[in-house]
């Protein structure tokens, strides 16, 4: 069983590089392809599907990872789907249960931020000097719902910390951060539906 993946940005892809390899074990390979921000994967997006088409075999699967940048969720999703039905090729969510499909959409719901705020200890881990009673104060307990946008609100509470002084450096945080994420006790919804659909994959083919 082989996984591709098709990231928005090269962040996300930084921190797939740590924790794949914990939740696929041996079971599964994996390639990342990451993309310069969501308006070049949506451009390229049609044309790579298509290419896929023609040679894909039985055993891989591609998944196709964007933010939703408060953008309409549904719209979004809907969207992707539509791309890669054009393209000739199945996804998860179009078919049955149980039905082969080649394609995953997965929506990381406002920003990949929101994962790091959903594992408040990786963040004390690479950032000692943040607050420990980060997880305990309400603003944060539901990391996909935080106001004013994760990314923001994660410069701010490095910042405190004497962190990124000169603003958020997304890849370096990704860099500092994902090596101490333990995914399955993270509290983002949106990354535990993502982490959920993988481990059915390596259930299914383990």
């Amino acid at each position: 069983m082989h996984l591709e993946f098709l990231l928005e940005e090269p962040s996300l892809e930084e921190v797939l590089s740590y924790i794949l390899p914990e939740i696929l074990r041996d079971k599964i390979t994996f390639r990342t392809h990451a993309f310069r921000g969501k308006k070049d994967l949506l451009k390229n997006l049609p044309g790579r599907l298509k290419g896929y088409s023609t040679w894909l075999p039985e055993n891989y699967k591609i998944i196709v990872m964007i933010d939703e940048d408060r953008e309409n969720c549904q719209y979004l999703k809907q969207q992707l789907e539509v791309i890669a039905q054009s393209a000739g090729l199945t996804t998860k969510s179009s078919n049955s249960p149980n039905q082969p499909y080649q394609v995953i959409n997965r929506i990381v719901i406002e920003e990949l931020e929101a994962w790091f705020f959903g594992d408040v200890n990786a963040i004390r881990q690479a950032y000692p000097k943040v607050s420990p009673n980060l997880a305990k104060q309400a603003k944060y307990r539901d990391p996909d719902a935080i106001q004013g946008g994760t990314w923001e609100t994660l410069e701010k509470v490095l910042q405190r910390g004497g962190y990124h002084k000169g603003g958020l450096e997304k890849l370096r945080a990704a860099r500092e951060i994902a090596p101490h994420m333990n995914p399955s006790v993270n509290r983002s919804r949106s990354f535990q539906v993502f982490y959920k659909s993988l481990l059915e994959i390596t259930e299914i083919h383990h």
